[in-house]
């Protein structure tokens, strides 16, 4: 009773896993789609983290530089589940608003908040000034990568002809191979990944064993499988019910959803005035979602018959473009206060704003 008690009150998210069995009640009881709904994206918070926290023991037994290839390959795990559940759904313009909203939600939710907060309880904060830029540099060429099909579909053809599929696999596999050859970067710089959050911390101790790691990160996918499921079964009842459209739960809610625990470490170490890893968190998690996980699925989704292309509409096309140069215009100087963190934050209610109330 006491191991139970430790391990929800270790981390307060971890109380949020009552959702599950009241998911199952939910649907056998077959309550209105809403309280399915609801229930199922409070469960996913928690197996989130989890898989999170199994990554990051695993990273302690393999060492860092395996490690870090776990992070970098497992960080979005929740959400790319979530996608694919997605796909295989056929819900292919949710997909592709999660993918945009994860990069907005990563640039001008966490960093702002990040930024705001550590800016009030610390003052002006510094961090690497060089790692900043080039991470800039890598999140504009994603930017131009996701851009391109978009533009160049117009006058390809339409977006389900076979030459914009083309040009979608083309870029997605050349998006791959940059992704791939950041991961080699960093397997050979001396330094650790800036996505092993716990090695960043000087945290050598595994708060598990392998043996108990590996069946936490078994049992919390499986999770994260279930409920994506139960979650995008209700997305077309509830749009239909709260009168919101699947483009705007795809670009605010399930990039939220999927994300809450690596949002929350991004939060917290920058009011501890780590703010080298703060950015880290938020901006490699933008890099991961543009340069792994939208060209990943793109050749999932042709293997799976519902092919997705990398074609966006113009809407958020111009809100990526404005996420970037925000948070490289932020990010430039080497230095945060809270009155930056505040602009991230107005720009993504702004943009929160216009999705909302925008008909499609």
């Amino acid at each position: 009773m006491k191991k139970i008690l430790h391990f929800f009150n270790k981390k307060p998210l971890n109380w949020l896993l009552l959702a599950l069995p009241l998911t199952l009640i939910a649907e056998l009881t077959h309550m209105p789609s809403i309280w399915i709904f609801a229930l199922s994206a409070v469960s996913l918070i928690p197996l989130a983290g989890l898989i999170g926290e199994a990554t990051e023991s695993l990273a302690v037994y393999t060492g860092p530089k395996i490690g870090g290839l776990l992070n970098a390959t497992l960080g979005n795990a929740a959400e790319l589940i979530i996608t694919l559940v997605a796909i295989n759904a056929g819900l292919l313009e949710l997909v592709k608003a999660s993918i945009t909203g994860s990069i907005l939600g990563n640039l001008l939710l966490v960093m702002g908040a990040a930024l705001l907060l550590g800016g009030l309880k610390n003052g002006l904060q510094v961090f690497d000034r060089r790692q900043a830029g080039n991470n800039s540099i890598l999140l504009i060429l994603a930017t131009v990568a996701l851009v391109i099909p978009s533009l160049f579909s117009h006058s390809i053809g339409p977006e389900t002809s076979t030459e914009v599929e083309a040009l979608s696999l083309g870029v997605a596999a050349v998006m791959i191979v940059l992704y791939v050859l950041g991961l080699i970067y960093i397997l050979r710089s001396t330094s650790s990944s800036p996505v092993s959050h716990q090695l960043h911390e000087g945290q050598h101790k595994a708060e598990m064993s392998l043996t108990a790691s590996l069946l936490m990160l078994g049992l919390a996918t499986a999770g994260v499988v279930w409920m994506s499921e139960t979650l995008v079964g209700a997305v077309e009842s509830v749009t239909a019910t709260l009168g919101l459209s699947e483009f705007f739960l795809g670009i605010i809610l399930i990039p939220i959803v999927g994300n809450v625990a690596e949002h929350l470490v991004a939060v917290t170490v920058a009011i501890r005035n780590k703010m080298d890893l703060s950015i880290e968190i938020a901006v490699s998690s933008s890099l991961q979602i543009a340069l792994f996980v939208a060209p990943l699925l793109v050749f999932v989704s042709l293997a799976m018959g519902h092919p997705l292309t990398l074609v966006f509409n113009q809407f958020e096309l111009l809100a990526v473009i404005a996420a970037v140069l925000v948070a490289a215009l932020v990010s430039a100087d080497g230095e945060s206060n809270w009155l930056e963190g505040a602009a991230l934050l107005a720009v993504y209610i702004i943009l929160g704003i216009g999705f909302f109330l925008l008909p499609i």
